[in-house]
Protein backbone atom coordinates (compact mmCIF):
# COMPACT_ATOMS: atom_id res chain seq x y z
CA UNK A 1 0.00 0.00 0.00
CA UNK A 2 1.40 3.38 -1.05
CA UNK A 3 1.83 5.99 1.71
CA UNK A 4 -0.72 8.82 1.69
CA UNK A 5 0.54 12.09 0.25
CA UNK A 6 -1.43 15.25 0.96
CA UNK A 7 -2.43 17.18 -2.18
CA UNK A 8 -4.26 20.48 -2.45
CA UNK A 9 -7.43 20.59 -4.56
CA UNK A 10 -5.70 22.94 -7.01
CA UNK A 11 -3.02 20.26 -7.61
CA UNK A 12 -5.55 17.53 -8.40
CA UNK A 13 -7.45 19.13 -11.29
CA UNK A 14 -6.70 22.15 -13.53
CA UNK A 15 -10.25 23.42 -12.92
CA UNK A 16 -9.63 23.56 -9.17
CA UNK A 17 -6.40 25.47 -9.85
CA UNK A 18 -8.24 28.01 -12.01
CA UNK A 19 -10.95 28.49 -9.38
CA UNK A 20 -8.36 28.90 -6.62
CA UNK A 21 -6.38 31.43 -8.67
CA UNK A 22 -9.51 33.45 -9.57
CA UNK A 23 -10.50 33.51 -5.90
CA UNK A 24 -7.12 34.95 -4.95
CA UNK A 25 -7.22 37.55 -7.74
CA UNK A 26 -10.66 38.77 -6.64
CA UNK A 27 -9.58 38.71 -2.99
CA UNK A 28 -6.59 40.94 -3.74
CA UNK A 29 -8.75 43.43 -5.65
CA UNK A 30 -11.23 43.66 -2.79
CA UNK A 31 -8.45 44.07 -0.23
CA UNK A 32 -6.89 46.92 -2.23
CA UNK A 33 -10.22 48.72 -2.73
CA UNK A 34 -11.10 48.68 0.97
CA UNK A 35 -7.57 48.96 2.32
CA UNK A 36 -5.83 52.12 3.46
CA UNK A 37 -2.80 51.78 1.18
CA UNK A 38 -2.07 54.84 -0.98
CA UNK A 39 -0.72 53.60 -4.31
CA UNK A 40 1.64 55.43 -6.66
CA UNK A 41 -0.13 56.57 -9.83
CA UNK A 42 1.77 59.56 -11.20
CA UNK A 43 4.06 59.30 -14.23
CA UNK A 44 6.23 62.06 -15.69
CA UNK A 45 8.45 62.35 -18.75
CA UNK A 46 11.08 64.35 -16.86
CA UNK A 47 13.67 62.53 -14.76
CA UNK A 48 14.49 63.29 -11.13
CA UNK A 49 18.09 64.56 -10.99
CA UNK A 50 20.00 61.94 -8.95
CA UNK A 51 20.53 58.26 -9.76
CA UNK A 52 20.15 56.42 -6.45
CA UNK A 53 20.74 52.93 -7.87
CA UNK A 54 20.82 51.20 -11.23
CA UNK A 55 20.64 47.66 -12.56
CA UNK A 56 20.73 45.85 -15.88
CA UNK A 57 20.00 42.31 -17.01
CA UNK A 58 20.12 40.29 -20.22
CA UNK A 59 16.82 40.25 -22.11
CA UNK A 60 17.38 37.10 -24.14
CA UNK A 61 19.29 34.20 -22.61
CA UNK A 62 20.95 31.60 -24.81
CA UNK A 63 22.37 28.19 -24.07
CA UNK A 64 21.65 24.50 -23.85
CA UNK A 65 18.00 23.73 -23.22
CA UNK A 66 16.83 27.35 -23.53
CA UNK A 67 13.96 27.85 -26.00
CA UNK A 68 14.78 30.86 -28.24
CA UNK A 69 11.10 31.50 -29.05
CA UNK A 70 10.00 31.97 -25.45
CA UNK A 71 13.10 34.11 -24.86
CA UNK A 72 12.15 36.41 -27.76
CA UNK A 73 8.59 36.53 -26.43
CA UNK A 74 9.87 37.36 -22.96
CA UNK A 75 11.69 40.35 -24.40
CA UNK A 76 8.46 41.56 -26.03
CA UNK A 77 6.59 41.16 -22.73
CA UNK A 78 9.23 43.03 -20.75
CA UNK A 79 9.25 45.94 -23.22
CA UNK A 80 5.47 46.33 -22.95
CA UNK A 81 5.42 46.22 -19.14
CA UNK A 82 8.53 48.39 -18.74
CA UNK A 83 6.86 51.14 -20.78
CA UNK A 84 3.92 51.08 -18.35
CA UNK A 85 6.23 51.53 -15.35
CA UNK A 86 8.95 53.87 -16.62
CA UNK A 87 8.56 57.41 -15.33
CA UNK A 88 6.50 56.34 -12.29
CA UNK A 89 6.90 58.66 -9.32
CA UNK A 90 6.58 57.29 -5.81
CA UNK A 91 5.87 60.13 -3.40
CA UNK A 92 6.36 59.94 0.39
CA UNK A 93 3.84 57.59 1.95
CA UNK A 94 2.95 55.95 -1.37
CA UNK A 95 3.29 52.26 -2.25
CA UNK A 96 4.40 50.98 -5.65
CA UNK A 97 2.55 47.86 -6.81
CA UNK A 98 3.90 45.98 -9.82
CA UNK A 99 0.51 44.66 -10.93
CA UNK A 100 -1.52 47.79 -10.22
CA UNK A 101 0.92 49.61 -12.50
CA UNK A 102 1.32 46.99 -15.25
CA UNK A 103 -2.23 45.62 -15.27
CA UNK A 104 -3.27 42.16 -16.41
CA UNK A 105 -1.03 40.82 -19.21
CA UNK A 106 -3.30 39.72 -22.08
CA UNK A 107 -2.84 38.85 -25.74
CA UNK A 108 -5.01 41.83 -26.67
CA UNK A 109 -2.37 44.10 -25.10
CA UNK A 110 0.36 42.45 -27.18
CA UNK A 111 1.74 40.04 -24.59
CA UNK A 112 3.11 36.74 -25.88
CA UNK A 113 3.68 33.24 -24.52
CA UNK A 114 6.80 33.23 -22.38
CA UNK A 115 8.31 31.02 -19.71
CA UNK A 116 6.34 30.71 -16.47
CA UNK A 117 7.39 28.77 -13.38
CA UNK A 118 4.49 26.82 -11.88
CA UNK A 119 5.04 24.37 -9.02
CA UNK A 120 8.77 24.40 -9.87
CA UNK A 121 8.06 23.37 -13.47
CA UNK A 122 8.69 25.56 -16.49
CA UNK A 123 5.61 26.02 -18.68
CA UNK A 124 4.45 28.72 -21.08
CA UNK A 125 1.92 31.42 -20.27
CA UNK A 126 0.79 34.81 -21.56
CA UNK A 127 3.10 37.49 -20.22
CA UNK A 128 5.76 34.98 -19.21
CA UNK A 129 9.11 36.47 -18.24
CA UNK A 130 7.85 39.47 -16.25
CA UNK A 131 9.54 38.07 -13.15
CA UNK A 132 12.78 39.33 -14.74
CA UNK A 133 11.40 42.86 -14.80
CA UNK A 134 10.21 42.65 -11.19
CA UNK A 135 13.64 41.30 -10.22
CA UNK A 136 15.35 44.31 -11.82
CA UNK A 137 13.15 46.66 -9.81
CA UNK A 138 13.78 44.66 -6.64
CA UNK A 139 17.54 44.95 -7.06
CA UNK A 140 17.30 48.73 -7.41
CA UNK A 141 15.07 49.03 -4.35
CA UNK A 142 17.45 46.86 -2.30
CA UNK A 143 20.13 49.49 -2.99
CA UNK A 144 17.97 52.33 -1.67
CA UNK A 145 16.31 53.51 1.57
CA UNK A 146 12.87 52.39 0.31
CA UNK A 147 10.99 49.67 2.22
CA UNK A 148 9.95 46.42 0.51
CA UNK A 149 6.47 45.46 1.72
CA UNK A 150 5.73 42.44 -0.47
CA UNK A 151 8.26 40.07 -2.01
CA UNK A 152 7.73 36.51 -3.26
CA UNK A 153 10.48 34.09 -4.28
CA UNK A 154 10.90 31.30 -6.77
CA UNK A 155 13.99 29.21 -7.39
CA UNK A 156 17.10 31.16 -8.36
CA UNK A 157 18.72 28.01 -9.80
CA UNK A 158 16.97 28.06 -13.17
CA UNK A 159 20.22 28.02 -15.16
CA UNK A 160 23.82 27.19 -14.36
CA UNK A 161 25.37 30.44 -13.14
CA UNK A 162 27.92 28.87 -10.81
CA UNK A 163 30.92 30.47 -12.49
CA UNK A 164 29.38 33.95 -12.82
CA UNK A 165 27.19 33.95 -9.73
CA UNK A 166 25.46 37.23 -8.78
CA UNK A 167 23.19 36.98 -5.73
CA UNK A 168 19.60 38.14 -6.37
CA UNK A 169 20.13 38.03 -10.15
CA UNK A 170 17.03 35.80 -10.19
CA UNK A 171 14.33 34.76 -7.80
CA UNK A 172 11.67 37.49 -7.64
CA UNK A 173 8.26 35.98 -8.39
CA UNK A 174 5.14 37.76 -9.66
CA UNK A 175 1.84 36.38 -10.94
CA UNK A 176 -1.20 38.54 -11.67
CA UNK A 177 -2.30 39.92 -9.30
CA UNK A 178 -2.15 38.08 -6.01
CA UNK A 179 1.61 37.43 -6.16
CA UNK A 180 2.75 41.05 -6.31
CA UNK A 181 5.95 43.00 -5.77
CA UNK A 182 5.47 46.12 -3.65
CA UNK A 183 7.57 48.70 -1.86
CA UNK A 184 6.73 51.82 0.12
CA UNK A 185 8.39 55.23 0.13
CA UNK A 186 8.97 55.76 3.85
CA UNK A 187 11.28 58.74 3.24
CA UNK A 188 10.36 62.42 3.00
CA UNK A 189 11.21 62.81 -0.70
CA UNK A 190 9.98 61.36 -4.03
CA UNK A 191 11.58 58.54 -6.02
CA UNK A 192 11.19 57.60 -9.67
CA UNK A 193 11.62 54.38 -11.67
CA UNK A 194 13.14 54.66 -15.16
CA UNK A 195 13.28 51.57 -17.41
CA UNK A 196 14.37 51.03 -20.99
CA UNK A 197 15.57 48.27 -23.31
CA UNK A 198 17.98 47.97 -26.21
CA UNK A 199 18.37 44.90 -28.44
CA UNK A 200 20.02 42.77 -25.78
CA UNK A 201 19.50 44.23 -22.29
CA UNK A 202 16.98 45.66 -19.85
CA UNK A 203 18.18 48.73 -17.96
CA UNK A 204 16.77 50.38 -14.86
CA UNK A 205 17.44 53.45 -12.76
CA UNK A 206 15.93 54.40 -9.43
CA UNK A 207 16.11 58.19 -9.19
CA UNK A 208 15.63 60.71 -6.42
CA UNK A 209 16.24 64.34 -5.56
CA UNK A 210 19.47 63.97 -3.59
CA UNK A 211 22.23 61.60 -2.54
CA UNK A 212 21.54 59.64 0.66
CA UNK A 213 23.81 59.01 3.64
CA UNK A 214 23.92 55.24 3.18
CA UNK A 215 24.97 52.82 0.47
CA UNK A 216 24.07 49.13 0.20
CA UNK A 217 25.69 45.87 -0.88
CA UNK A 218 24.16 42.44 -1.48
CA UNK A 219 26.43 39.58 -0.41
CA UNK A 220 26.04 35.81 -0.37
CA UNK A 221 27.53 33.46 2.20
CA UNK A 222 27.78 29.65 2.54
CA UNK A 223 26.86 29.08 -1.11
CA UNK A 224 26.69 25.35 -1.82
CA UNK A 225 24.39 22.58 -3.04
CA UNK A 226 22.62 19.76 -1.22
CA UNK A 227 21.04 16.57 -2.50
CA UNK A 228 17.84 14.96 -1.29
CA UNK A 229 17.11 11.78 -3.23
CA UNK A 230 17.17 12.75 -6.92
CA UNK A 231 16.62 16.46 -6.21
CA UNK A 232 19.36 19.05 -5.77
CA UNK A 233 19.06 22.40 -3.99
CA UNK A 234 21.10 25.59 -4.06
CA UNK A 235 21.61 26.66 -0.45
CA UNK A 236 22.95 30.00 0.75
CA UNK A 237 22.29 33.01 2.91
CA UNK A 238 21.92 36.38 1.18
CA UNK A 239 22.41 39.58 3.15
CA UNK A 240 21.94 43.29 2.58
CA UNK A 241 24.73 45.27 4.22
CA UNK A 242 24.23 48.97 4.90
CA UNK A 243 27.27 51.28 5.03
CA UNK A 244 27.68 54.91 5.97
CA UNK A 245 28.62 56.59 2.72
CA UNK A 246 31.29 59.01 3.98
CA UNK A 247 33.39 56.64 6.08
CA UNK A 248 32.21 53.36 4.48
CA UNK A 249 31.51 52.01 7.96
CA UNK A 250 29.12 49.09 8.28
CA UNK A 251 25.86 50.10 9.95
CA UNK A 252 23.83 46.89 9.66
CA UNK A 253 23.69 43.44 8.12
CA UNK A 254 20.24 42.06 7.31
CA UNK A 255 19.40 38.54 6.16
CA UNK A 256 17.04 38.99 3.19
CA UNK A 257 16.92 35.43 1.86
CA UNK A 258 17.61 32.12 3.58
CA UNK A 259 17.93 30.51 0.19
CA UNK A 260 17.02 26.91 -0.58
CA UNK A 261 16.22 26.76 -4.29
CA UNK A 262 15.49 23.60 -6.27
CA UNK A 263 18.01 23.17 -9.08
CA UNK A 264 16.33 23.32 -12.50
CA UNK A 265 19.46 22.83 -14.61
CA UNK A 266 21.37 19.57 -15.11
CA UNK A 267 22.83 18.69 -11.67
CA UNK A 268 25.75 16.95 -13.41
CA UNK A 269 27.05 20.49 -14.03
CA UNK A 270 27.49 21.13 -10.29
CA UNK A 271 31.15 20.79 -9.18
CA UNK A 272 31.57 17.91 -6.76
CA UNK A 273 33.27 20.12 -4.15
CA UNK A 274 30.16 22.36 -3.99
CA UNK A 275 27.85 19.50 -2.97
CA UNK A 276 27.82 19.27 0.82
Amino acid sequence: MKPYTHRNFCDINPLFYTISKYKQIVGRKIKDVFGKEKFAKSKEDFKLPVVISEYSSVLIKTGKGIDPVTQENKAVNIRIAAAKISGMLIYPGETFSFWRTVGKPTKRKGYKEGRVLKNNKLITGTGGGLCNLANTINNMVLHSPLTITEFHKHTDALVNDIHNRVPMANGTSVSYNYIDYRFKNTTSEPFQIILWCDDTNLYGELRGTREYAYIYRIVEEDHHFEREGDTYYRVSKIYRITYRRKLFQQKSKELIWDNRSEVMFNPDEIPADMIW
